[in-house]
């Protein structure tokens, strides 16, 4: 395999390794197949499979920095989130999936099964296909838009990108901030900011 191929895996494993929101992995898929000219179907495979290596990554370290971060009552809140997901069987699966494709930073969800301490193997298959497709058709836009690139790295510092930081952030914040067992328990929507050590 030649060493931009590398690059690919590498630069998709660091993109979605960190636990915020960070740009999109198939961003750098999309660099770094217009800029050495690779194949783009092999860009596609081996960016997927090093961002679900980082999104396995982030699912199995983020326990540990939440038991270090956060306080007892908010990871086990978290957790409760985390049994009632895999309560729902297929229609978590269905979730998972739909999220994948939509054009949202996949970080709160990773962050939160992590947190939930669900397994990694139990998000991954619904997320592999929805990563698969949704980068597939962004790195072929990509591709497209080769002739447009001074467009496309114009767009990068556009509302969207900021919008897209803006909503992972509010995720992320709805995540740790709501108290999930009090609103499915009880139907009560409380926050709780007190949740750091």
């Amino acid at each position: 395999m030649e060493w931009q191929y590398i690059l690919v895996f590498l630069g998709a494993f660091l993109f979605d390794v960190v636990p915020f929101p960070f740009p999109p992995a198939f961003t750098i898929m999309v660099f770094l197949q217009i800029y050495f000219k690779l194949n783009i179907w092999l860009v596609i495979i081996v960016g997927v499979a090093g961002s679900i290596l980082g999104r396995y990554v982030l699912t199995c370290y983020i326990p540990y920095i939440a038991g270090n971060l956060f306080k007892p009552d908010k990871n086990e809140d978290v957790q409760y989130l985390g049994k009632v997901l895999k309560q729902k069987g297929w229609k978590s699966q269905l979730v998972i999936l739909a999220y994948s494709l939509l054009p949202l930073p996949t970080t709160p969800l990773f962050v939160a099964a992590g947190m939930a301490n669900i397994r990694p193997l139990y998000i991954i298959p619904a997320f592999f296909i929805g990563k698969f497709t949704s980068d597939t058709l962004l790195v072929h836009l990509g591709k497209y838009g080769t002739e447009n690139t001074e467009k496309i790295l114009h767009s990068a510092v556009s509302w969207q990108s900021f919008s897209s930081l803006a909503l992972g952030l509010l995720l992320i914040s709805a995540l740790l901030f709501i108290d999930w067992r009090s609103l499915i328990q009880r139907k009560e929507f409380k926050l709780n900011f007190r949740i750091w050590k």
